[in-house]
């Protein structure tokens, strides 16, 4: 439990009501939407292309963990 508070911290952040889960999944999909521009403009240099599908990967895997992380810390599932 202790890793998974240092990999997401942002994950566990008090939410006492929905609007904080709704606040905290928007925040998780600006951050994916703003990684994903940048990387698809690093993407047009032929060097870096294939770093960018890799980095584009982990930051999509990591937002949709983040995402299931704080739903499920709502819930009080994890404890």
């Amino acid at each position: 439990m202790d890793t998974l508070k240092k990999l997401f911290p942002y994950s566990f952040r008090k939410k006492k009501e929905l609007r904080d889960l709704i606040i905290n999944i928007l925040v998780y999909a600006v951050a994916a939407i703003l990684v994903g521009v940048v990387i698809g403009i690093c993407a047009k240099i032929p060097v870096v292309k294939l770093f960018t599908g890799l980095a584009g990967t982990l930051v999509e895997l990591y937002v949709v963990a983040g995402i299931v992380i704080s739903i499920l810390d709502y819930m009080k599932i994890l404890k």
